[in-house]
Order: C-alpha cells, then sequence, then structure tokens
C-alpha cells in the first residue's frame, strides 16, 4: 500500500513561498505590492525581481495613451520627399522606423525602415522610389490596454504601432520597446555607450548624457552653474523645468543649454541629448 504521506508534491510556486511565509492571501493589489515588498527586505525577491513584477501589475493598468510619442514629436518623411531629403531626417533622428505621410492632411500612410535605404547608396545605386519600400501601418487606439497591445504587436511582429484618437487621426505612435520598458526598466540601443560614462560628446556641442548624472558631474564638464540645491541629477532639474514627468521628444531650454528627451519611461528620464552654444571645456577635443 502506498503511504499518501511520502507521495511526492507539486513544486510550490512563488506566491505559494509567498504565502507559506505572510500566512495571507492579499485582496487587493495594494495589499499584494505591500506583501512583494515585504518579501524583498526579507530577502524573498531580489529588487530587479520586485521591479519587474510592479511593472506587470502597471502594464495591466495602463492605456496606449499613457505612454505613446506624441503626434507633435513624432520624427516622420513624406512620402514623396525624394531621398537628398529624407536621409538628413533617419541620420539626425537615429531612429530604425518611420511613419510615412501622405499628402492629404499628413496621413499616415505607412512605415519605412531605415534599413532599407541602404540599396539607394552607393555609385550603382537603384532609383529611389518610396512607394517600393513601403510596409504596412499598425493602427491602434489610444485607449487600448498596454497588456493587450503587447500580446498584439508580438503575434504580429510589428515593431511600431500608429495611434489615433477617436475622430481615426494619427495621435502618436508606440513601439514594442516602450511597453517593454514599463516592465523591465531601460533598454540599450543605438544611444548607448560605455557604462562608466555619463556623458557621450557626439558632435560640434552636441552630446548624450545619462540622466542619472549629478548637477556637480554636469557642471564640471560643461563649465557651468545649475544651482544643485534642490536637485541631484540633470534629470530632475529638467523634469523640473518641464512641471512634469516629460516623455520621449519633449525639449526645453535652459541657460545656454537646449535639452531633448531621447529615452524615459513612466516613472523618470533615462537619457539626455544636450546642444549647448559653446564648446563644453571637459570635452576629449578640449584636452580633458
Amino acid at each position: 500500500m502506498t503511504d499518501d504521506s511520502s507521495s511526492s508534491q507539486a513544486p510550490v510556486g512563488w506566491k505559494g513561498r509567498l504565502l507559506q511565509v505572510f500566512g495571507a492571501e492579499p485582496r487587493n493589489r495594494e495589499q499584494l505590492v505591500a506583501l512583494l515588498r515585504d518579501a524583498k527586505r526579507r530577502a524573498l525577491l531580489d529588487g530587479e525581481a520586485l521591479s519587474m513584477i510592479e511593472g506587470v501589475m502597471e502594464v495591466a493598468e495602463l492605456q496606449v495613451r499613457d505612454i505613446m510619442i506624441p503626434r507633435a514629436q513624432m520624427s516622420v518623411v513624406s512620402r514623396d520627399a525624394p531621398l537628398e531629403e529624407i536621409l538628413p531626417v533617419v541620420i539626425e533622428s537615429a531612429h530604425s522606423r518611420f511613419p510615412v505621410i501622405g499628402d492629404d492632411r499628413g496621413e499616415v500612410v505607412g512605415i519605412l525602415l531605415a534599413k532599407d535605404l541602404l540599396r539607394y547608396c552607393g555609385q550603382t545605386a537603384s532609383r529611389f522610389n518610396m512607394r517600393d519600400l513601403l510596409r504596412s501601418a499598425v493602427f491602434v487606439p489610444e485607449s487600448k490596454r498596454l497588456n493587450v497591445l503587447l500580446k498584439e504587436i508580438r503575434a504580429s511582429r510589428n515593431h511600431m504601432a500608429i495611434v489615433v484618437d477617436e475622430y481615426g487621426e494619427a495621435a502618436g505612435l508606440v513601439t514594442i520597446e516602450d511597453v517593454l520598458e514599463q516592465i523591465v526598466g531601460e533598454i540599450e540601443d543605438e544611444y548607448d555607450f560605455d557604462e562608466g560614462a555619463a556623458i557621450l560628446k557626439r558632435g560640434a556641442n552636441a552630446y548624450t548624457v545619462k540622466a542619472h548624472t549629478s548637477i556637480e558631474d554636469f557642471n564640471d564638464y560643461f563649465g557651468c552653474d545649475f544651482d544643485d540645491a534642490d536637485f541631484d541629477t540633470i534629470g530632475g532639474l529638467v523634469t523640473n523645468a518641464l512641471g512634469h514627468l516629460p516623455k520621449r521628444g519633449e525639449t526645453v531650454g535652459l541657460g545656454r543649454f537646449h535639452f531633448k528627451v531621447l529615452r524615459s519611461d513612466s516613472r523618470r528620464i533615462h537619457l539626455l541629448d544636450v546642444r549647448s552654444e559653446t564648446e563644453a571645456p571637459g570635452s576629449p577635443e578640449n584636452g580633458n
């Protein structure tokens, strides 16, 4: 006869282990978050795991309108523009995908992939025709939940969707990276540079700056005197100047600097494009 007490049991998942420790099942989201944070304090969860779990819960509540890049901040190209007008937009923005607009009220008619332009470079390049490169655009409403959007764009393998308002007009765009960053935090992309560096010179008076750079370090590099009494980081200074948590593409001028948000999520700014009216004394070209 088999002894039931010695029979094998199914493995206990992370939720089961938490309940074994804390003894009560949470009744709402607030209790669940408190339970998870207590688990972190007891070293049952690490900080990264806790952040991701909270991100998953947040994605289930957020809508596309909460993270989309507004229409006014989209980098777009015209369907009828010549290649010499399109290339500067591609190079300046450094994006990999671009909404293509037509003549009629600037309606989005498709998506252009930057890599598709390579065939038109060089002495033996083909004759450029935008219509040969247009890919179909995916349109989603502003009210769509992020968890639903993530499932749909993964299934369709589309990395970008055009967001439309209640009248069917393009209100902005959203990418799969925007959604994933709500869960896992910032994702490395074409702007990333050495982990130990905080400021990278990219051209004449043009820099990429990590938002967590201290104002003291920013002042030392650029020879400026931003006040650090109220804010510790340059990201905090920019956020205060705008008066709200900025979305990607938003800009603000402070003194001799022009700041543009390159990357942010619903919690903080991650990366800034900085243009200065004068050369930074701390840049490598100046011997520092």
